[in-house]
Parts: structure tokens; C-alpha cells; sequence
């Protein structure tokens, strides 16, 4: 039987259910032709996460061995059993370009491999290797069960050893003496620690943008680096800290945060408060955003006043000084009515320079900048 052209564009073997065009083809006309292409089922999404907790057992020492040797014209041979290997240990290194904790969140319980039995003719058992567990340089590493602060990994190729692996156990060659040539003794291998790990990340960068919330953080990392961080008009568009590189010039840059909005009672956790708050702890220099005129008609003064008391309870709570640290006043959105009046304000609250700035038109960011990196070389001016 002959096949026209028509039949063989019809084929079953010619036909993808996966595709856009097989969807739309006249082959079936059942299809509908809107229904839209199969998403992936599995898409991949990219998520800050800076708090997991994760169960790590470090690897069983080997038994050690008993054995006598056995040769040919040998009758009385004496022992000869190896001792066990070590087990592997479970090690946590803060290593550049890890940027969150993401990979914790999958792998919950994190396990090294047992050390290798000693064997006949004198053969220890091999080591076993270490677990290596990758974190951002910035994350403190604690004990859950002690509540105890095992290192915090604040450089690149910071190491602690969070749960040390099992000795090997001694061979019967260990336990031989003047007054026991043939020993049966023998030990089994150690067992390897067991721990419950808190990773918590507090990033680390120059200057630090506060803020309440939708005061044009993102919008002011996005403009003077090239972050592209999430910016909508509604409050807490940003949940996780964005960073962002600001370059001067060839030779003078540094890093910027932007940290989520704070809210009254953020150092009490509300708000995810706590969260939030630790990120400034690394931070050199506040940048301070009050918002000239907020959507729920909040005193901009008092919404400065507020962070400020937040800050300061916080630093109250760690025993750490963040009062004192370096803060730059800024009134952002200076392209609205009544900013000038809300800059003098702040200037009489503060006692301080206050600068305006706006995102939209580019006003001020250049002085801006300016005056943030004086701040943070002073020796250099």
C-alpha cells in the first residue's frame, strides 16, 4: 500500500506531545490549539536561605584485628593483627562563592564513612576521609544541644572540625608482652561524635542600607551597583539581604547590603526582626533611609527614631556596640514634596548632616557614595 505525504506528516512516530507546534498540528484535531506548552516539572529556583539545622554523625573507627601468623615451617607464629583505621570526621570550611545555605536545606543529615577493619599479617585498616561541609564565609556554626558557638567562619578557608570521627580499635599485636606471647586481646574502633548544627549566616559587607520598609533600599542598590534585586511598591518585597559591589573607580570599591525593612519591636523578633538585625552586625557603616512621605502617613522622624531604638535594643540583647558604629542619614525619594522640611528635621534630631538623594532622577547618589566611602577610609581624605 502506497503512503501520500499527508499520511506520513501524520505519523506516530512524527508526532511530540511535548512540543508547542504538535499541539497545533491537524493531525488531531482533539487538541486544542490555546492549550500552552508543558512547563518543567522541575524548575530551578534560587533561594537565600541563612538559618538551617542539620544532624551530622562523624564515621565509626575500624575494629582492630586478631590474628596469629600461620606460615609453613612457622608452628609458633606470633600475633599479627593490625589495628582499625580512624573514621572520618565531619568538617566545615567557609569557602568564596558560596552565597547561602542552600545546599543544607536539602541534605539534612550529613554522615562520614566508617574507618577500615585491621586485618592478618600486620595490615591497619585505612582512614577514612573527612565529610566536607561548604558554607559562606560569614556563618556561625553552634552546637544546638549546648547551645554552644562551635567557630564562627568569618574568612574564605575558615575550618572547624563540627563532629570528630571514631579511633580505630588496637590489633592483638598491641597486647603482646614478656608474659603473653599470644594475646587474643583486640579493641573495637571508637564511636564517632554526633551532633545537632545550627548554621546561621550574617553576611558580610561595608555599608548597610536600613530602613523601614519600601523607604528604596533595593532601588538604591540596583542603582549605584549591579544587583538586580527584587523591587515592588508594596512593603517587604525584599525577605533575605542583597548585596551589591559599588565602584568608584578602578581602585575604590566596596560592598552594600540591602537589609529587609525593620519594623517597631524588630529586636523583640517581630517582623522576622531577628532575622534581619543580625545582618547588620558585620556592617561597617549604617546608611540610614527615612522615607520623606510613607503610604501609611507615619512621621518620618519617628519612623528614624524607631529603627534607631531597635538597633540599640538589639545591640543591648548581643552585648555587642552597634550605637556607635558609623551611620550616614539619608532622606531618600528627594524628587517628592517636602523632603527639604523632612532633611531639617532629621537635622535637628540628629544633630548631624542629613543628605537627599533620589533614585528615580540620580540626584545626589554621586555625593552620596562619596560621602559613604570617607566614611569608611577617613585616613584616606
Amino acid at each position: 500500500m502506497q503512503v501520500n505525504d499527508a499520511q506520513r506528516s501524520c505519523s506516530p512516530t512524527k508526532r511530540y506531545p511535548y512540543k508547542k507546534h504538535a499541539l497545533t498540528s491537524a493531525c488531531d484535531p482533539l487538541i486544542s490549539s490555546h492549550i500552552p506548552p508543558i512547563p518543567l516539572l522541575n524548575p530551578t529556583i534560587r533561594v537565600f536561605v541563612d538559618r538551617v539545622t542539620v544532624d551530622v554523625e562523624a564515621g565509626r573507627g575500624g575494629d582492630g584485628c586478631m590474628s596469629f601468623r600461620r606460615e609453613k615451617y612457622v608452628p609458633r607464629g606470633g600475633p599479627d593483627g593490625g589495628d582499625g583505621g580512624d573514621g572520618g570526621s565531619i568538617i566545615v570550611v567557609a569557602k568564596h562563592g558560596v552565597d547561602s545555605l542552600q545546599e543544607l536545606v536539602h541534605r539534612k543529615h550529613w554522615r562520614a564513612k566508617n574507618g577500615a577493619p585491621g586485618r592478618g599479617s600486620g595490615c591497619h585498616g585505612a582512614n577514612s576521609d573527612d565529610q566536607v561541609i561548604h558554607v559562606p564565609p560569614g556563618t556561625v556554626v553552634r552546637d544546638e544541644a549546648h547551645d554552644l558557638v562551635l567557630r564562627d567562619l568569618t574568612t574564605d578557608g575558615d575550618t572547624v572540625i563540627a563532629a570528630r570521627g571514631g579511633k580505630g580499635g588496637k590489633g592483638n599485636t598491641r597486647f603482646k608482652s614478656s608474659t603473653n606471647q599470644a594475646p587474643r586481646d583486640w579493641t573495637p574502633g571508637g564511636e564517632g561524635e554526633k551532633r545537632r548544627l545550627t548554621f546561621e549566616l550574617k553576611v558580610i559587607a561595608d555599608v548597610g542600607l536600613l530602613g523601614m520598609p519600601n523607604a528604596g533600599k533595593s532601588t538604591l542598590l540596583s542603582r549605584v551597583s549591579r544587583a538586580k534585586p527584587e523591587i515592588a511598591n508594596y512593603p517587604f518585597t525584599t525577605k533575605s539581604p542583597n548585596l551589591g559591589i559599588v565602584e568608584i573607580d578602578w581602585d575604590r570599591q566596596f560592598v552594600m547590603a540591602d537589609i529587609p525593612g525593620l519594623i517597631e519591636g524588630a529586636s523583640e523578633g517581630h517582623g522576622l526582626g531577628h532575622e534581619f538585625l543580625r545582618h547588620v552586625e558585620r556592617t561597617r557603616v549604617l546608611v540610614h533611609l527615612v522615607e520623606p512621605m510613607p503610604e501609611d502617613q507615619s512621621d518620618p522622624v519617628e519612623n528614624y527614631r524607631t529603627i534607631r531604638h531597635e538597633i540599640d535594643a538589639y545591640s543591648t540583647q548581643l552585648g555587642i556596640d552597634l550605637a556607635s558604629r558609623p551611620e550616614i542619614v539619608t532622606v531618600s525619594k528627594s524628587e517628592l514634596p517636602g523632603s527639604e522640611e523632612i532633611a531639617s528635621q532629621l537635622e535637628e534630631a540628629t544633630g548631624g548632616e542629613v543628605l537627599r538623594f533620589s533614585s528615580a532622577t540620580g540626584d545626589g547618589l554621586k555625593a552620596l557614595v562619596q560621602r559613604v566611602w570617607e566614611t569608611l577610609h577617613p585616613a584616606d581624605e
